[in-house]
């Protein structure tokens, strides 16, 4: 049996990498260090030894870089009154810096995270961009808040006047990609979303985290179709950035066809050789059935077609055979009136459709309604004025808590470009959550359980009215006086709450007929970013004498032991969606996190009864394996907390953790 003390720190991500590279390369290692002329050695010709090189540099990159190895000392403690479904919800809402909540995050998501979306603030110049603060993150993420009181704080919008224009914006966005690469799964992929301002800065920053050889395309939606009113040349468009994790691992990338293009059409070839009796071999028949396409099995294909003949009255047959079962028998007939064949693409469709459709009852989905997505979006439905704002619109009453929010139909497409029905959709820059409306309402489309993980700084929307315009300014004091009056905080993190527990509503009434909407998850647990709650993760160094004394009471003043739960999930790395169940066993309070898989006692005076009641509750819940938790002064003698962990260890317990 293991015995740790848990550390306050979030995973030391320096640490792990020297880790792998003496892994890869154990010769480099001398006397515990790494010689780095001997790695350059070791990896030869990929070692760039001249002193002009290519590379993109700016002042504050190495602190950058470093910021995001630096583990954090924070924790989310969970907020149940501000949460939706709490006992039953997979979707996590965090409040807090998504720097040190991607932090936070790296052992519980590393490599979790199918898709993340991201719509990063673009350095417009009204932008008020969040700057790292390399001494004290947490300190300066309080007073960016107003949680606490710092003397000469200031908020400032970043404009070019700075002197530190671009230099702020990629401060800001370096080290929270780097963080976000770690938690995508192999074959995950990321978009980000940007406009002219730093189109070229968010691309060259891309390629050095994620690798050029990963970059997958640029995708151009038509955003704002009525233009911003700019001088020269008007933008409609965004950009859209598509990197996989590793795109040796990445699937093919589809989009579902619209309503309008799903028509037999599509798999018509035209001009000469294309005829039935040109190409009599490659003529198939379509089934359609409640919007879906499919084709005829294999074995009725081989009937149709004996040797070179063309079995006509057999064709007939199976007209008459699918119809009677419910299906469109559709013939491929141009515009012409000629037989077509079908397109090379329909060879895939039917290697993939030959089940015995009329056997098994199924309808598969194949090819046919998915195509390769091109790299310009022009429909409607991407418009962020029109679309986006309008759907929050209706969902806000009238009142319009965000300008030109995301359309929840753009960031759905994005979704399906590279789709798992349980997959883990993150977006840390949420925003109006325009992400997890996508998610609930796609997962209500076709029976998906893909959850999401949103994380937004409590912006003050007071920040955001003093840089509006007159007009502007008129409907967001609309928007706080609402929020205020139904006693929530006026920030950008409760806009984009309230939004995930009304579209969630909505969209389980619009969808109210469907089987089993009532297990849709329109839920969502909240997390928010905070001091640890742990006194001695955080002691006060001006102060050593009085921290120590405080030592004998092991939690912050005012926290939980729900909080102290949760923080402990996080630094083991935990799912923090897992279910947390509470007991009492021998007089102590016990929680079970996980069906047993971890199992945490936070009371004075443990006691062996209470050791042995652990042990029968586990063997109850029957976990694959467990670990054990207890506050390190909460034994009443030393040869007490010997006597507890020798009966752990007798029951098979893996770990003896304190804290």
């Amino acid at each position: 049996m293991k015995e740790i003390q848990l550390d306050g720190q979030s995973t030391d991500i320096a640490e792990e990498n020297i880790q792998k590279l003496k892994a890869l390369f154990p010769e480099i290692v001398t006397e515990g260090k790494v010689d780095f002329e001997k790695l350059q050695q070791v990896l030869g010709e990929y070692v760039e030894d001249s002193d002009e090189r290519y590379n993109f540099s700016w002042n504050g990159k190495g602190q950058s870089l470093r910021l995001s190895q630096t583990p954090s000392l924070g924790t989310l403690r969970p907020c149940k009154e501000e949460s939706k479904d709490w006992d039953t919800t997979q979707n996590l809402y965090i409040e807090g810096d998504n720097l040190e909540v991607l932090k936070l995050l790296q052992k519980s998501y590393y490599g979790k995270v199918k898709m993340i979306y991201i719509d990063p603030p673009y350095n417009t110049g009204t932008d008020i961009i969040y700057k790292n603060d390399f001494h004290d993150s947490l300190e300066y993420y309080k007073a960016y808040t107003g949680q606490i009181d710092k003397d000469g704080f200031q908020k400032t919008t970043n404009t070019e006047t700075s002197g530190r224009y671009h230099t702020d914006w990629l401060n800001m966005m370096y080290p929270r990609l780097r963080l976000a690469r770690n938690l995508l799964t192999d074959d995950g992929i990321i978009v980000m979303s940007i406009d002219d301002y730093e189109f070229y800065n968010l691309k060259k920053i891309a390629d050095e985290v994620f690798g050029e050889n990963n970059f997958v395309g640029t995708i151009i939606t038509r955003c704002n179709p009525q233009g911003r009113g700019r001088k020269n040349i008007d933008p409609v468009h965004e950009y859209n950035f598509i990197y996989a994790k590793n795109i040796s691992y990445m699937g093919e990338l589809t989009i579902k066809r619209d309503e309008g293009e799903m028509t037999t059409n599509y798999l018509l070839r035209s001009g000469t050789n294309s005829r039935k009796f040109e190409r009599p071999l490659r003529f198939y028949p379509l089934l359609v059935k409640d919007g879906k396409v499919s084709c005829i099995t294999q074995y009725e294909y081989e009937q149709i077609y004996d040797g070179e003949r063309f079995n006509e009255q057999h064709l007939a047959y199976l007209e008459k055979k699918y119809t009677s079962l419910g299906f469109q028998y559709v013939l491929p007939i141009a515009k012409n009136g000629e037989e077509k064949v079908w397109q090379r693409e329909f060879n895939r469709v039917r290697n993939e459709c030959h089940t015995y459709i009329y056997e098994s009852g199924q309808i598969k989905t194949p090819a046919l309604l998915y195509r390769t997505p091109q790299s310009l979006w022009l429909n409607e439905k991407y418009s962020n004025s029109g679309s986006g704002t309008n759907i929050l619109i209706s969902l806000f009453d009238g009142l319009k808590p965000f300008d030109f929010p995301k359309s929840y139909k753009t960031v759905q497409d994005f979704i399906t470009l590279n789709d798992d029905k349980n997959m883990i959709v993150m977006d840390f820059f949420a925003g109006s959550s325009t992400t997890a409306h996508a998610v609930m309402d796609l997962n209500a489309k076709d029976g998906g359980n893909r959850k999401f993980i949103m994380v937004q700084l409590p912006e003050s929307l007071e920040n955001t009215y003093n840089n509006a315009d007159k007009d502007r300014k008129k409907e967001l004091r609309k928007v706080i006086d609402f929020l205020i009056e139904n006693n929530k905080p006026a920030t950008l993190a409760e806009i984009g709450k309230e939004r995930i527990r009304r579209a969630g509503e909505k969209i389980k009434e619009e969808n109210k007929d469907k089987e089993n909407i009532e297990n849709l998850d329109i839920g969502f647990k909240v997390l928010k970013l905070d001091t640890s709650n742990i006194r001695k993760w955080q002691p006060d160094y001006d102060n050593l004498e009085q921290s120590l004394l405080e030592y004998i009471d092991n939690f912050v003043e005012g926290r939980t032991e729900l909080d102290v739960v949760y923080e402990i999930m996080l630094k083991y790395g935990l799912d923090l969606t897992y279910p947390v169940d509470e007991f009492t066993i021998a007089q102590k309070k016990v929680y079970s996190i996980g069906f047993g898989m971890l199992m945490i006692c936070l009371d004075d005076e443990i006691t062996t009864e209470v050791a042995r009641g652990i042990l029968a509750k586990i063997k109850e819940l029957s976990p694959e394996s467990s670990r054990v938790v207890f506050k390190d002064n909460g034994f009443k003698t030393d040869s007490n907390k010997t006597n507890i962990k020798e009966i752990l260890k007798s029951g098979g317990i893996e770990e003896f953790i304190t804290i």
